[in-house]
This record gives C-alpha cells, structure tokens and sequence, in this order.
C-alpha cells in the first residue's frame, strides 16, 4: 500500500523539488499540496494523509501551530518537519507539537525518504543534526520526574527503550517474544503512567533516563 504524503510549504519552488524527487518513488502517494496553515488542514480533512512533510516557517500560523492543530483533529496522521532550523527551542517546540520527526532542508533525497518512510512504519526520525541537539537538550536538564523505577516494571521498561530505539510494535514483539496486542497494552501503560502522549514525548523520556541502547 502507498504511503499518502502531502507537503506543506509556502515556497512553491521547494514544493516542486520535492515533487521531482518524491514522484519517482513506487511506494509513495503524492496528495494535493498546501502553501499555508489553513490550506493544510482543509486539506488534511478532506484527503487522509499518512505523512505530512511540513515546513516550520509558514506565513501568519507557524508549522509549531500547524502541527498542533492537524493532530489535535487527526492524531494518526504523522509529521515529519522540514526545516532550515536545527536550534533547540524550534526543535523542542516542533517536537512538541507531536511532530514524529525532523529533518534540515540540506539534507538529501535519501534522508528525506528514509524519513517518511520510518513515520509510515510508526517510527520516529531524526536527522544526525537534530537528535544531537535533542540528546543534548534532554541530558543537560535536570530530571524533575519519579526515579522511572518507581514508575515502570522490568518489561515496561523494555519495551520503552525499544520503542525510543525507533522499533514498531511487531518489531518489538518478535524481540520479546510477546504477542504485539501484548506490547500495544505496554505502551498505552506507559504513556498512562508517566503521562506522555506521544512517542517523541516517549523518546525524549527514554533519553532523559538512559534507556536507550545509544
């Protein structure tokens, strides 16, 4: 099945670059493109995509809000921002949002493709400049939460740091040797006890304690 991508950017000439590259692709859906905030989310409604690339700097309402909007309407559509910011106040924020990943506009075609495809599979992506500026961000703060073993069981925490590791949920059953409606019960778990509602919320969590296998 066809991944439906819909870009939202108000530069029309990246949008055709973008189309130049994303075209050629088999496994992947062009939608109708939106060149700003209330465009994306007529759009949005109407057209169901699976991805949505968006750019950070739209005119009168930021990509931030934009992001924030699309998911509160349609919480399994997935974000992956395009950026020519990778400063840690525009990266958390996006983050945030509930964007799922984020990638800088100099990186190349294969980045962006490796991109929207992870957000397909229902993984998160950062590109190498981003999760430095995200490790970075979640390390240097002090952890304000419960010691998370308090919080989380053995296997909860397991399935936390494969998640944070970017595994989908049938990855993670074959890893465990759990059924995936078994992990699915975990996340939900999760996110309940630590009161998360995203799985970058989730991955900056993991990071922040030293759960993840980096």
């Amino acid at each position: 099945m066809s991944i439906r991508v819909m870009l939202v950017d108000d530069h029309k000439i990246l949008r055709e670059a973008l189309h130049s590259v994303l075209e050629r692709e088999k496994d992947i859906q062009l939608l109708e493109d939106a060149n700003d905030g209330s465009e994306a989310q007529r759009l949005a409604r109407a057209l169901k995509p699976d991805v949505v690339v968006m750019d950070i700097g739209l005119p009168s309402v930021s990509g931030i809000e934009v992001t924030r909007r699309l998911l509160r309407e349609q919480p399994e559509i997935r974000v992956l921002a395009l950026s020519t910011f990778s400063d840690r106040r525009m990266v958390l924020q996006m983050l945030d949002a509930g964007a799922s990943g984020y990638i800088v506009k100099s990186a190349g075609r294969d980045e962006l493709l490796r991109g929207i495809r992870a957000l397909a599979q229902g993984r998160t992506y950062l590109c190498p400049e981003v999760s430095a500026v995200v490790v970075d961000s979640v390390r240097s703060k002090r952890c304000d939460d419960k010691p998370e073993g308090e919080r989380l069981g053995r296997r909860e925490r397991e399935v936390l740091r494969l998640l944070a590791d970017g595994s989908t949920s049938p990855e993670i059953a074959g890893t465990l040797h759990i059924a995936t409606s078994t992990v699915e019960v975990h996340r939900r778990n999760i996110m309940r006890k630590l009161d998360l509602h995203s799985v970058a919320e989730l991955t900056k969590y993991a990071i922040r304690n030293g759960l993840t296998s980096a």
